[in-house]
């Protein structure tokens, strides 16, 4: 039960980071409220857990896609939260781009290194 806590924690965490800052490097990509971030993160995790799936069975299929599996997969989940939610804004087809580049690449990041920095004993509970 631990281990999934600890899993849950570390995906809503590193959407959170990808979240904040594409909102603070894109101008024309906006979070209405600090309600509304929490309602976006747990949305966008939501999301892009269900749709990850389905692009990494396209990534079978053409094993070179497998390591960027993650951007369709993020711009998908940034959509369907922007249609779903009030709370996010994402305007102009550059914004799109960026917004999306940047939170794949922050929770790239961040999935690779919350777990490095996290005590080890927390980890390994289950």
């Amino acid at each position: 039960m631990t281990r999934f806590l600890v899993s849950t924690a570390l995906f809503l965490g590193t959407a959170a980071a990808g979240l904040l800052v594409a909102v603070i490097a894109l101008d024309r990509m906006t979070i209405t409220s600090a309600i509304s971030f929490l309602t976006v993160v747990v949305l966008f995790a939501v999301i892009q857990a269900v749709v990850t799936p389905f692009f990494r069975v396209s990534a079978k299929a053409v094993p070179v896609l497998a390591g960027v599996v993650g951007l369709p997969a993020t711009f998908a989940a940034l959509l369907v939260t922007t249609l779903i939610s009030d709370g996010l804004k994402i305007s102009g087809l550059s914004t799109w781009l960026f917004a999306t580049l940047i939170v794949w690449l922050v929770t790239l990041f961040a999935s690779w290194l919350l777990p490095r920095v996290l005590p080890e004993k927390d980890a390994k509970n289950s």
